[in-house]
């Protein structure tokens, strides 16, 4: 089992390619609670309509990035292994041409993966 908890972290070391200040920057701007889906499947154009579920997983990141590997919880490693799933599936989906101001990226930011970087 500590393999796998080894690389788990090490996957999510590797997805989560934003520094905490450039997360913590991003989940604060418009821009990021302006994308994604609420945990009802609504979607999310505007920073009034509630949480999108990335948004508050960035959130979660934050919080992840924040602890001690030791002190990691059962429920850290499952957070970090769904955002593990969701960037690679997510990443799959990239558009054709430019994506530095699509809500594919945006998304993909507030689960503390920039894909242009």
């Amino acid at each position: 089992m500590s393999g796998d908890r080894d690389e788990t972290i090490a996957e999510f070391r590797k997805v989560v390619n934003m520094a905490p200040a450039a997360l913590r920057e991003w989940l604060g701007s418009e821009e990021s609670q302006s994308v994604g889906m609420t945990p009802e499947g609504e979607k999310v154009t505007g920073k009034g309509q509630g949480e999108a579920v990335g948004h508050r997983m960035g959130q979660r990141i934050l919080e992840i990035k924040a602890r001690r590997q030791a002190d990691l919880s059962e429920e850290d490693l499952a957070d970090m292994r769904k955002v593990i799933g969701y960037v690679h599936r997510h990443g799959k989906q990239r558009p054709k041409g430019d994506v530095a101001d699509t809500r594919w990226r945006h998304s993909l930011m507030n689960w503390g993966h920039d894909p242009l970087a």
